[in-house]
């Protein structure tokens, strides 16, 4: 049992980390772009680059929440 606990602290701290934010618009915009791609909502070729667009920006707003004081950071 101290094992998988271990096995999962470790993969809480890789991907939310500091900021749980990110990690929730990641999935986010993955389930968007997963969403877009299995109904057809948007042209196949038009799908990474929004996937893409919208990592940027939800990196982006981290940036800028962080520097405007208002991460814990």
């Amino acid at each position: 049992m101290r094992y998988l606990a271990g096995f999962l602290r470790f993969w809480y701290d890789f991907l939310v980390g500091d900021s749980w934010e990110v990690c929730v618009g990641v999935v986010i915009v993955l389930a968007c772009g997963a969403a877009s791609a299995h109904w057809q909502i948007v042209g196949g070729r038009a799908i990474g680059p929004l996937v893409g667009l919208g990592l940027v920006i939800v990196v982006l707003i981290s940036f800028l929440t962080a520097a405007r004081g208002g991460g814990r950071h």
